[in-house]
């Protein structure tokens, strides 16, 4: 796809981003496919404490600075919450980039209401099913078996 192709003008993609793997790359490979201009948004390190009960393994400045380092990536905003209308206050965008395991989800249907108010549209992508940081942190806890040993 060239730069011509892309259906809208600025994209984002939120999420945590901690030990970051091929799923994050995937997930940002195909939104730069569909937007002039990738935004991505980095969870704090309080909102993922928040969220998930655990604060990341890579800290926040690590992470934007991973993310900031991707040549796909055009833009790097820092997200602390779950409600991405604050996000859209702080960077506009047209669309928002989430991995299809949200679709059909409440927090999903949550998403698509408060973007429609905006004028915002929701794209959803493959989830790499066979890779994640919940997985990775228990491979190295010695929880679960290699990832390269998985069905993918």
């Amino acid at each position: 796809m060239t730069l011509h192709d892309r259906s809208y003008e600025v994209g984002y993609a939120s999420g945590v981003y901690d030990m970051f793997h091929v799923g994050h790359l995937n997930l940002l490979r195909r939104a730069r496919e569909h937007c002039r201009l990738l935004v991505v948004g980095v969870a704090s390190d309080e909102y993922v404490e928040a969220l998930k009960g655990a604060r990341p393994v890579i800290p926040l400045s690590e992470r934007l600075d991973i993310i900031s380092s991707l040549r796909i990536v055009d833009e790097v905003i820092v997200d602390a919450s779950s409600d991405k209308k604050l996000a859209w206050q702080t960077r506009r965008f047209d669309v928002i980039f989430k991995g299809d395991d949200w679709k059909d989800t409440a927090k999903g249907v949550q998403l698509e209401s408060d973007m429609r108010v905006l004028g915002v549209d929701v794209r959803y992508f493959p989830y790499t099913f066979h890779t994640s940081s919940t997985l990775l942190r228990s491979y190295i806890s010695g929880q679960s078996a290699p990832l390269d040993q998985r069905a993918g």
